[in-house]
C-alpha cells in the first residue's frame, strides 16, 4: 500500500522497523549489508571526497554508511521513514560518539527546502522498495549542487538476481526475511539510467556488487545481474 500522500509502503517501513533493533549486529538480519557497507564507501569515497563534504543519505535504515562516511570526515544528514530506525541510528551515534544529523523526513521533502546543497547523495538499497524510485532519483538530483553526485545502488531485475536475492538469500540460506524483496520492483540499468537522464543527471558508472556468503565478504565485479551500484554526476 502506497501511504496517502508520500512515496511509500507502510507494510514495507514496518518490516525494516520490525529489524531496527538489530540493525547494527554484523550477524543479525542485516549481515549482508555488514560486508557490503566497506564496498560502498570505498566506492563513494573514490569519486567524491569525503573530508568535508556536506553528504546526504537517502534511506539511512539505523545508519551504517551514514556513520561510516562521518568517520571519514564528511558532514552527513542522514533520512528515513522509519522511525524505529531512525531512533536506533541516532542511540547508536550517541554510544560511538559520530555526528550525523538523522531526520525522520522524505527525500522529496527536503530537497524542495534545501535543493542544490550536496556535495554527494547517497541511495542505496532502497528505489526497489518504493513504489516510485524515479521521484526519488529526482529529488536526490534536486538535493545536489551542481557538480555533485548521486550514488545509488540496487538490484537488478533478471532471472539471476531472483535466484540469488529471493530464493537463495530469503528461503534457502534465510539471509534476510522472507518478503524482503519483490521481484517486480528490481531496477533493470537501462531503467535507471533513464531516470537519471530525465533527472539531469550523467551516468559516470555502474559496478556490480557481490556479496559471498560463505566467506562474509563483499567486492565489486563486473557482473551487473544481481547486485550493482552506479554513480552519476549532475552537470556543472
Amino acid at each position: 500500500m502506497t501511504g496517502p500522500g508520500g512515496n511509500f509502503r507502510q507494510d514495507e517501513l514496518d518490516r525494516f522497523g520490525a529489524l531496527a533493533s538489530r540493525w547494527w549486529d554484523p550477524a543479525g538480519p542485516q549481515k549482508a549489508l555488514h560486508a557490503l557497507n566497506p564496498v560502498r564507501l570505498r566506492y563513494v569515497a573514490e569519486r567524491s571526497p569525503l573530508q568535508g563534504a556536506h553528504l546526504l543519505d537517502v534511506g539511512c535504515g539505523a545508519g551504517l554508511l551514514s556513520e561510516a562516511m562521518a568517520r571519514a570526515g564528511a558532514d552527513v544528514t542522514a533520512i528515513d521513514l522509519s522511525p524505529e530506525l531512525v531512533r536506533i541510528a541516532r542511540l547508536h551515534a550517541l554510544e560511538t560518539g559520530t555526528t550525523v544529523d538523522y531526520r525522520l523526513q522524505s527525500v522529496e521533502d527536503l530537497a524542495s527546502a534545501d535543493s542544490a546543497g550536496f556535495d554527494a547523495v547517497t541511495c542505496m538499497e532502497m528505489i526497489e522498495h518504493v513504489p516510485d524510485p524515479a521521484a526519488i532519483i529526482d529529488a536526490c538530483a534536486r538535493a545536489l549542487r551542481p557538480g555533485g553526485r548521486l550514488f545509488v545502488s540496487t538490484l537488478n531485475r533478471t532471472p539471476a538476481a531472483f535466484a540469488l536475492a529471493i530464493v537463495g538469500a530469503e528461503y534457502i540460506t534465510r539471509l534476510v526475511p522472507k518478503g524482503t524483496h519483490q521481484y517486480r520492483d528490481f531496477v533493470r540499468p537501462s531503467e535507471l539510467a533513464a531516470w537519471l537522464r530525465a533527472a539531469g543527471l550523467e551516468l559516470d558508472d555502474v559496478s556490480g556488487l557481490a556479496y559471498l556468503p560463505v566467506l562474509d565478504t563483499a567486492r565489486l565485479t563486473r557482473r551487473t545481474d544481481v547486485n550493482y551500484i552506479a554513480c552519476a554526476r549532475k552537470p556543472e
